[in-house]
């Protein structure tokens, strides 16, 4: 991430001095790559598009990683026609700034190590943001069963001494409930309420 990082910002610096094209415009007034295009204005040129297309771009990769279909999304917003955004698009697929998999495969550690989210949790996150259905399945192929059930148990852990105002079966059905809004198994959750609530290791309940 941290080379990838770094030819974002170094491409960021060249789309930010590469000559627009056109007119500088008076000090205080918005840049072009921020107006929507007026009626009136004389319509851009292929060239001009596509450095607007690489400003847009740039400026939003230095903010976070970007799956392609955001990144076309993001282009499209800013009125750039269908063929230059497919242009920019593969343009940054072929200098590794855009890539589905690594995306999805740094997504997955930072759902689960971050905010701690089970194998049906991250699988929603990836497709909300539309990462491609093959990187999805290759990142999720590392997550193992048993880590996921160890992980289910260290968040329900976490998460018993707030139930310990509770009877016994409120407390079990709040915790279930509390770790399948997290995104995990059916049997990781059965498992880690068990650790969690047993007789001894976990809180008393009145």
């Amino acid at each position: 991430m941290k080379k990838m990082r770094a030819l974002v910002e170094a491409a960021a610096d060249s789309a930010e001095h590469r000559p627009a094209g056109r007119e500088r415009r008076p000090y205080g007034q918005k840049s072009y790559a921020e107006d929507p295009i007026e009626a009136d204005d004389a319509p851009l040129s292929a060239a001009e598009m596509a450095a607007r297309a690489e400003r847009v771009s740039m400026s939003a990769l230095t903010r976070k990683g970007m799956s392609s279909w955001e990144m076309a999304e993001r282009l499209r917003s800013q009125d750039l026609d269908a063929e230059t955004v497919a242009n920019e698009v593969a343009r940054l697929e072929g200098v590794g700034l855009l890539n589905d998999f690594e995306l999805a495969e740094t997504l997955v550690r930072t759902l689960q190590d971050r905010k701690g989210l089970g194998r049906s949790g991250i699988t929603a996150e990836l497709r909300r943001r539309h990462v491609e259905q093959s990187a999805i399945d290759e990142a999720l192929e590392a997550l193992d069963s048993d880590d996921e059930t160890a992980r289910a148990l260290e968040i329900a852990l976490k998460r018993a001494p707030q139930l310990r105002s509770l009877d016994s079966a409120t407390a079990h059905r709040r915790l279930s409930a509390f770790l399948m809004r997290k995104g995990y198994s059916g049997s990781a959750i059965s498992a880690a309420v068990a650790g969690a609530l047993e007789p001894g290791r976990g809180p008393r309940f009145r």
